[in-house]
């Protein structure tokens, strides 16, 4: 889902797109970086005696949040209208639909929180996540604005 957002920023962004279609915007997940989960499991790989490791950053952030963060990234700011399955995005500025609610996102047996315990990790591997939310929300939105800045140039508007 993090990649579909911040995919959709970026093509909202350079005008490939128009709106960003998600189910369920309170769903709280353990967001982290690839580059934290791949350092713990080099670690992971150097043990002696071999075990089950979990790798999270112990923090949960919604789905909304992440949105939010994500449009702040190219400078708007999102307001939410409406509830349920009638709630908006809004780009305060605008006043343009930017998130709009789609039934067919909700998952049937959704999980409302998901979050790791890396205790054993950071206990036996002396491993902790580097990148806070922010920072990874950041990385992402760069990334696909190169990629959605060269489809615009290159006349490609289908995902």
């Amino acid at each position: 889902m993090t990649r579909k957002i911040t995919r959709a920023v970026a093509r909202i962004e350079v005008g490939l797109e128009s709106k960003l279609y998600l189910g369920n915007l309170d769903a709280k997940r353990d967001w982290g970086h690839a580059r934290d989960y791949v350092e713990g499991m080099h670690r992971i790989l150097q043990v002696d005696e071999p075990g089950d490791f979990v790798l999270a950053t112990g923090e949960t952030r919604s789905v909304r949040e992440f949105v939010e963060l994500a449009f702040a990234e190219v400078g708007r700011n999102v307001e939410w209208r409406g509830k349920g399955v009638e709630e908006v995005g809004v780009d305060k500025a605008t006043g343009n639909t930017l998130v709009q609610i789609d039934p067919t996102y909700f998952r049937p047996t959704e999980v409302d929180l998901l979050i790791g315990d890396a205790s054993k990790a950071r206990a036996q591997l002396g491993w902790a996540p580097k990148t806070p939310f922010a920072q990874l929300v950041k990385e992402m939105i760069e990334r696909d604005l190169v990629e959605a800045k060269q489809d615009a140039a290159d006349g490609k508007h289908g995902v």
